[in-house]
């Protein structure tokens, strides 16, 4: 399943991100969505869990959860167009 995640501080680095979806299962990616102009993190990722039941359950425990001083938003992402 792929997980979007928002509202994310700039600081936050994929390895961090990694090991909190770990808690809950596999974690095949996480892709941490970068401007190319500033090479700054724009606030968002996105996680691949292979096990549905694991995704979801990272899903109900991280959403609304606080990391770096901000809410995550924690949800399935919607396909790609």
């Amino acid at each position: 399943m792929n997980i979007y995640i928002g509202n994310l501080n700039y600081r936050v680095r994929e390895p961090e991100l990694k090991q909190i979806f770990e808690e809950y299962g596999t974690v095949s990616s996480i892709k941490l969505v970068i401007d190319r102009d500033t090479n700054r993190s724009k606030g968002y990722a996105f996680a691949e869990m292979p096990n549905d039941r694991e995704a979801m359950a990272a899903i109900s425990e991280l959403n609304g959860a606080e990391y770096e001083g901000r809410q995550m938003v924690v949800k399935e992402a919607s396909p790609r167009r």
